[in-house]
């Protein structure tokens, strides 16, 4: 009788390997970031547990976490939906962009021969590469986690946290009020940026910084809506 091969030693990555209530997470938080789960969009506990093939309880923690991340809203007898921003909200949000940011990298630029900053390099280095290959779904994660990086380059953890959570909404602003053409930051920004933060000059990393963030607002149609979408499976599965 011919014996059996050994399991491969490698860790598995299939969605029904018994995920974990962080994988779920990190999940649902990518497909809100590529804008592959809109704005309203139900996120049934059924549905869910045969996605990530778990029970209940796993769900129900992952669900939670989620919203104290502000990534959707746990309504009292209707379930989870992904958050839904308003246009009062959305003028709030870049309002804080707008107060947290800019003092961000010119306090980066102004300390730049202390910091590492490797980690945007490098980050820049794959939004490049995603925009060669036209991965947009890629680009728009890219494009997001950018401004987080930032944050992380200072060593702050809560800026950090309220950056991520930030970034977060502004993508389902975007989702919810963008066009196919306005989904990422423009091009050669993100660069532009650094290269001001690397060069030492605080006042042309802020200007930069809050140009970007008026010229993503601006492409913004604040009359538009997405409709949300039902096929979880597709969507998180993939």
């Amino acid at each position: 009788m011919p014996l059996k091969p050994k399991a491969s030693p490698q860790k598995q990555t299939d969605i029904r390997s018994d995920p974990d209530e962080g994988f779920i997470v990190e999940r649902i938080y990518k497909a809100v970031m590529e804008q592959r789960l809109a704005p309203k969009t139900k996120l049934s506990e059924a549905r869910l547990c045969e996605t990530f093939g778990v029970g209940r309880m796993r769900v129900r923690r992952a669900l939670l976490l989620l919203s104290s991340q502000g990534i959707i809203d746990l309504q009292s007898n209707r379930g989870a939906f992904v958050a839904c921003p308003d246009t009062s909200e959305a003028n709030d949000v870049f309002a804080a962009r707008l107060l947290i940011e800019p003092p961000l990298v010119r306090q980066l630029a102004e300390s730049a021969g202390e910091i590492d900053l490797t980690l945007l390099t490098d980050h820049i280095a794959l939004e490049d590469a995603a925009r060669a290959k036209n991965e947009r779904t890629e680009i728009i994660r890219l494009s997001g986690e950018f401004h987080t990086k930032l944050a992380q380059a200072t060593g702050n953890k809560f800026i950090t946290r309220m950056m991520r959570e930030l970034v977060t909404r502004t993508s389902l602003i975007v989702g919810l009020f963008g066009s196919s053409e306005n989904s990422s930051c423009p091009d050669d920004e993100h660069s532009n940026i650094l290269q001001a933060i690397r060069s030492e000059d605080p006042g042309k990393a802020e200007h930069l910084l809050i140009t970007h963030l008026e010229h993503i607002q601006s492409g913004l149609d604040m009359q538009t809506r997405h409709p949300p979408q039902d096929d979880l499976a597709v969507i998180l599965g993939a």
